[in-house]
């Protein structure tokens, strides 16, 4: 009677080890729901082990195998689960309107160049400029800038904006 309560025991335990391994994909649970499902998987190869030694060897090899199947499982479908979107980092789709963006910005960069303003602070070598009456964020391209002097701005790259004494 005890031995059959024993297979009953390994077999509800293996089944509850992977059922919480499945829930662990949907669950954002920190990896907790994962650590009971190894926790179940290896009370049940205990389980089967305390039934027959055949029962232990064989309940061990049964999840040797199918852990690493169900991670594979679990990271081919975890992308595609609303948790796993969140997650997981998609490829970038990039849209006209993204497209005219870009192109919009590398015009007002290029546009920027050749421009003329004056040092609102010392430029040692990052300050501020005031061109066409806007305050822009600078770096001197050379040796430092006092403030008061004119500067033109001599190349744009993104957020860098480099400028040198006129």
């Amino acid at each position: 009677m005890i031995e059959n309560a024993l297979v009953l025991w390994g077999i509800g335990l293996l089944g509850a080890a992977v059922l919480l391994g499945v829930l662990e994909l949907f669950v954002p649970s920190g990896g907790i729901i994962g650590i009971v499902a190894l926790g179940c998987a290896m009370a049940g190869v205990v389980a089967f082990w305390r039934h027959s030694t055949l029962m232990g060897v064989s309940s061990l090899l049964v999840v040797l195998v199918l852990t690493p199947v169900l991670i594979n499982f679990g990271l081919r479908v975890m992308p595609h689960t609303p948790f796993g979107k969140q997650l997981f980092l998609s490829e970038a789709t990039a849209t006209e309107a993204d497209v005219q963006d870009q192109a919009d910005r590398r015009a007002e960069e290029q546009a920027l160049v050749g421009a003329e303003g004056v040092a609102l602070t010392d430029l040692r070598p990052v300050g501020t400029v005031n061109i066409d009456g806007t305050r822009i964020e600078v770096l001197a391209s050379g040796p430092a800038i006092d403030r008061g002097t004119r500067v033109r701005v001599v190349e744009v790259h993104g957020r860098d904006v480099r400028v040198r004494p006129v």
